[in-house]
């Protein structure tokens, strides 16, 4: 192959591009990453403890840890979930994206600030990443051995190389982050996450409130195109609390709900996080599959670099639902069938006070992985859950 400007071209710099770019430079490849100023995605902003320890992020990066959870029934009944030993470390990303990308930059990463355009092909075939540095600018043009596009839900990357990406459905997520005081009369609690099932606020996904330390993230998701979500924020901050309290910023974006079935080109491109669809189903959760997305993208493309062999860039996808599809495929039926009605919500929520749910759910959660460790707890969450999904399981108001 002719000479090229860099050994790979990461196109976004959120969790997943900047992890990418910062595994290769770390193992000695040529980087540019590429990332729109001043874009921040709408985000709760929770991560487990496992992220931190995996991707070697201080604590000091946290802006706080939450030590419970709250579900609240579309009835107003409310069911809290006390973490136990651990914590929910929350992060602004803001702050947090931008301590990714100096990283990379530190590791030996060439930073560029721009926007995507296309990706060209030069006379022998070679990949030639064009962007725009500001708007209205000519076009810039680098050749690169390998792309990674981490561009986010509506992927430009993904769109113009893989068939299929512009149909992945996508929930329509915005939040405000505001400041905040640490509780208030009406049920805010600076170390408690809520989070609403309720039609009125979100008619097929969830809305939440998430704690920041001196900000909290009010925010809310739905596929529904005629539903307000800023009418949903709104009246989440005015029923805890919250109104008055000053706005920060304002930030929506898609999220996307299914991963792609193929997320390389079989040649020099392949996608990660938001723009492979690794956003877990019925939770929403999507920073640490994103870095994970990241690592295993980066680890694929070193390979490609090693060998030439473009079917290396198939094994990101590969680990990836090797070791997170099934999780994937229960929190999908989940959303399916548990999200479909208030009806059904109210029944969910009441699950959620079961001691073995709750074990469960946070033992799954810190290590991102089915608990196989008390088959008899499963058991009975079985026998449980099927009662509520016959409906025989009584549902108190």
């Amino acid at each position: 192959m002719s000479d090229v400007d860099f050994d790979a071209v990461v196109v976004g710099g959120g969790p997943s591009g900047a992890t990418a770019a910062t595994d290769l430079a770390r193992a000695g490849r040529k980087v540019m990453l590429l990332d729109r100023a001043g874009r921040i995605k709408p985000c709760g902003g929770a991560v487990p403890p496992k992220l931190l320890e995996e991707f070697e992020i201080p604590h000091s990066i946290l802006v706080g840890k939450a030590s419970a959870a709250r579900m609240i029934a579309p009835s107003g009944r409310s069911v809290d979930m006390p973490v136990g030993d651990g914590f929910v470390g929350m992060v602004d990303r803001d702050v947090f994206d931008e301590w990714l990308r100096e990283r990379a930059a530190a590791q030996g990463a060439k930073r560029v600030t721009g926007t995507f355009d296309h990706i060209d092909r030069d006379e022998d075939g070679v990949a030639v990443v064009c962007y725009r540095e500001t708007r209205g600018d000519s076009l810039k043009r680098v050749r690169t051995r390998a792309v990674i596009g981490a561009d986010g839900a509506r992927s430009k990357v993904a769109q113009q190389n893989l068939d299929g990406a512009e149909r992945v459905p996508c929930v329509f997520a915005y939040h405000e982050v505001i400041e905040s005081p640490p509780s208030t009369p009406e049920g805010f609690d600076g170390k408690r996450c809520d989070v609403f099932y309720q039609g009125k606020l979100s008619p097929d996904f969830y809305a939440w409130i998430f704690p920041h330390g001196e900000t909290a993230s009010v925010g809310v998701g739905s596929a529904n195109k005629g539903f307000s979500l800023r009418g949903a924020v709104k009246e989440m901050r005015e029923s805890s609390g919250l109104a008055d309290c000053g706005t920060i910023r304002e930030e929506g974006a898609p999220i996307p709900l299914k991963p792609l079935k193929r997320w390389d080109n079989g040649k020099d491109v392949i996608v990660a996080g938001d723009a492979a669809g690794v956003v877990a189903p019925a939770s929403g959760e999507g920073i640490y599959y994103a870095m994970t997305c990241g690592r295993l993208a980066a680890n694929a493309v070193d390979a490609f670099l090693q060998s030439g062999d473009p079917k290396a860039l198939r094994q990101a996808r590969k680990q990836f639902m090797r070791a997170h599809g099934r999780v994937f495929w229960i929190l999908g039926i989940m959303q399916y069938f548990w999200y479909s009605s208030d009806k059904r919500r109210e029944r969910f929520v009441k699950i959620c006070a079961d001691p073995d749910v709750q074990h469960l759910t946070w033992e799954a959660y810190m290590n991102k992985k089915l608990v196989r460790a008390k088959p008899a707890a499963h058991v009975r969450i079985f026998f449980k859950d099927l009662g509520h999904l016959l409906g025989l399981g009584r549902v108190e108001r």
